[in-house]
């Protein structure tokens, strides 16, 4: 025991890289950084108040990760979603938060209800005060229980490795929604479903819930690109 102690090295502050890495990440999915933006080295090192070495390092992660393109001679940009890649993420949404609605009305944990009317009435406070970043933050939070509700660890898994973009669409989506309200009322129906252990009702409704998302954000993604001229 002794020698696995001295092994063990004291857990410091994570590197500059991750850091600027957690703040550019969550910039793009939040939608502060929208895509086809530039990102520029040298004011990004300015705004962020770092070396260039460390943001080059994330800027490699976050391509990786897909959520930002590096053209030769043309810079780095946050990556552009297109039309299908809106549609096969929201198709496989849909499948995966339906199963998880079936999952929960067949194990009826406890008090899942009452956890998905906490998320409803904080959204729906959050949107009476006007108060987009909650919304989104919460909308998230609703969707990202249904699968935990599930009790299905590789739906879980599955949900983790979509969650990032998905996060991104939709605080694009509800940026363009004015209607902070109807975003909350939105998920009641489906919350009501659950609670009278409706299941086809339940997953009709989380079905057109998804499509709804999807459809709108595609539409405004092709609006978006012919006022481009793409």
């Amino acid at each position: 025991m002794k020698n696995r102690k001295t092994a063990l090295q004291h857990i410091e502050n994570p590197p500059l890289r991750e850091r600027v890495l957690d703040v550019l990440r969550e910039a793009i999915i939040n939608g502060d950084l929208k895509p086809g933006d530039a990102l520029r080295e040298t004011e990004l090192s300015e705004s962020l108040g770092v070396s260039r070495a460390p943001l080059r390092e994330a800027l490699q992660i976050l391509s990786t990760e897909g959520l930002v393109e590096t053209v030769p001679y043309h810079g780095t940009t946050v990556r552009v979603l297109t039309k299908t890649d809106i549609e096969e993420l929201y198709s496989l949404r849909s499948v995966l938060e339906t199963f998880a609605v079936r999952q929960i009305i067949a194990r009826n944990p406890p008090d899942h209800v009452q956890v998905l009317y906490g998320c409803f009435h904080e959204m729906l406070a959050a949107a009476e005060n006007n108060d987009l970043k909650s919304v989104n933050q919460i909308d998230r939070n609703f969707h990202t229980t249904l699968i935990e509700l599930s009790g299905h660890s590789l739906l879980q898994t599955s949900w983790n490795v979509v969650s990032m973009r998905v996060r991104q669409v939709m605080a694009l989506l509800n940026r363009r929604n004015s209607n902070l309200t109807q975003i909350a009322y939105n998920h009641l129906p489906i919350i009501q479903a659950i609670e009278a252990t409706h299941e086809q009702e339940a997953v009709r409704l989380i079905e057109k819930h998804v499509a709804a998302s999807g459809e709108l954000i595609v539409e405004r993604w092709q609006v978006m690109d012919g006022a481009n001229g793409t």
